[in-house]
């Protein structure tokens, strides 16, 4: 992928602050048209978007629509529906000390936004939060990543066409337009990707004091407890381990099992593996492949150190590895220490919960955490443990609700978005108190002849 010069860049981003400078943007009228213009763009270049993602992950036309489509177009309905409400000031009580004012919180947008995505979900990652951006009343320029080649050109033509570069631009490149990216003062950058990336996306923030949102990822860990059913922990997990290969930020990463269940439940998983894609899997259409060489060089190199369960099945030509499991997992093994973001599933067994909890807080935080079993046990597992988001009997679905937030905690991300979060993502939340000129009460100026009212009052 070509990278962007420095000096395109600046012309994009000067262009887009004499726009945004123009105040139309602010407009409630406007941010609804575009919205309307984005799901139009979305409607029309939906097959070809589909054939770029098959071409790039081997996506299946269904999957592509259930994991990227259907979650931008939703999105942007929701908005639709919503924006005029949330864009309103917000009346808010005023405390006794400043009566007869009045208060209210204003949302106006930050106005320029950077919007760098990443390659395993190239199009939903984009877009999502470019939704947030046109309904605060920002601009911005998307980064797309260039491993998910495809995708990016057809994001870049579908972007051209739709919209004028000046509000929306789209730039292609890898590090080297990264880094000239960075060189601009954003008012907001939004980040997807790895926590190492993550941590330059930060630094480069500071130098000119820009929000950051850093939507990260990290070990989401799959908790499966003595009571839990088991045909379904075990569908489940195998659905939300293999959906795009495992290459999914919320993926269950490792597998925390009660050892009175491990033996069966691990049957039960590989079972749902066939049950999904077939006894040929690497003929099936609904199984993706992994992004490039270097990924699948990386994931297979797990697979010499371990018991694979049920065997090793690899292509290198079309990088296809399939769903398998690792057993006899300790924490010191080289698999346990980094975000695996493939189809292998490490097991480790428990005796009691405590055990379990207790691995997972001497972790870093991660962005997913999943537990399967007894309502009441889950309570006490999600009390003592800290995650960006979770599920009990079930994984992923807490990501396709956009009345809840979404994003980590620590290490696997910072600030949140999809819904309502995502308008307050680009939006600055203004302060506003309007007083009378009618009165002015003497209780706030020197030489405080009030003072012990005013202690009553504060106090």
């Amino acid at each position: 992928m070509e990278e962007t010069s420095l000096i395109n860049i600046e012309a994009i981003f000067k262009s887009q602050k004499e726009f945004f400078g123009t105040q139309h943007t602010k407009e409630v009228s406007f941010r609804i048209e575009q919205l309307k213009i984005l799901k139009q763009a979305v409607l029309k270049y939906e097959d070809r978007i589909y054939e770029a993602l098959f071409m790039d992950l081997h996506k299946s036309k269904e999957e592509a629509f259930l994991t990227e489509v259907s979650i931008v177009l939703q999105e942007i309905d929701y908005h639709l529906k919503k924006l005029k409400s949330w864009a309103k000031p917000k009346k808010v009580s005023s405390p006794l000390v400043i009566l007869p004012s009045s208060s209210k919180i204003h949302y106006e947008p930050l106005g320029i936004g950077l919007i760098i995505s990443p390659w395993n979900y190239p199009f939903q990652l984009s877009l999502n939060p470019l939704v947030g951006a046109i309904s605060s009343g920002c601009c911005a320029i998307l980064k797309p990543s260039p491993d998910s080649e495809n995708t990016s050109r057809v994001l870049q033509e579908m972007v051209g066409e739709f919209f004028p570069s000046k509000y929306i631009s789209l730039v292609q490149g890898g590090k080297e337009t990264n880094q000239a990216l960075f060189e601009f003062p954003f008012d907001v950058i939004f980040f997807t990707g790895s926590s190492r990336v993550g941590k330059i996306v930060m630094k480069a923030a500071a130098e000119h004091l820009s929000k950051v949102v850093l939507e990260l990822g990290g070990k989401s860990p799959c908790i499966v407890d003595k009571e839990a059913n088991l045909d379904l922990a075990a569908k489940r997990i195998a659905w939300g381990k293999t959906i795009n290969a495992g290459q999914t930020c919320i993926a269950p990463d490792y597998l925390l099992v009660h050892s009175s269940v491990k033996e069966e439940l691990l049957k039960k998983i590989m079972e749902a593996y066939k049950e999904m894609y077939g006894e040929k899997l690497k003929e099936s259409d609904h199984y993706a492949r992994i992004i490039n060489k270097n990924a699948f060089e990386r994931l297979t190199a797990y697979l010499d150190t371990k018991d694979v369960y049920p065997r090793k099945e690899v292509d290198s030509k079309t990088r296809f590895i399939a769903p398998v499991i690792l057993d006899n997992v300790t924490a010191e093994d080289e698999i346990m220490q980094e975000e695996i973001f493939g189809p292998i599933l490490p097991v480790m067994e428990f005796g009691e919960i405590s055990k379990a909890m207790a691995y997972i807080n001497a972790n870093r935080k991660p962005l997913a955490l999943y537990y399967f079993g007894d309502k009441s046990k889950a309570g006490e597992v999600l009390q003592k443990t800290s995650s960006g988001g979770a599920c009990i009997n079930d994984t992923l679905l807490h990501i396709a609700n956009h009345k809840m937030p979404f994003g980590g905690v620590g290490h696997s991300g910072m600030g949140n978005y999809h819904g309502h979060k995502s308008f307050l993502a680009f939006s600055h939340e203004r302060a506003v108190v309007s007083s009378s000129t009618k009165i002015d009460l003497p209780l706030k100026y020197p030489p405080y002849r009030f003072f012990g009212m005013i202690k009553k009052i504060l106090g």
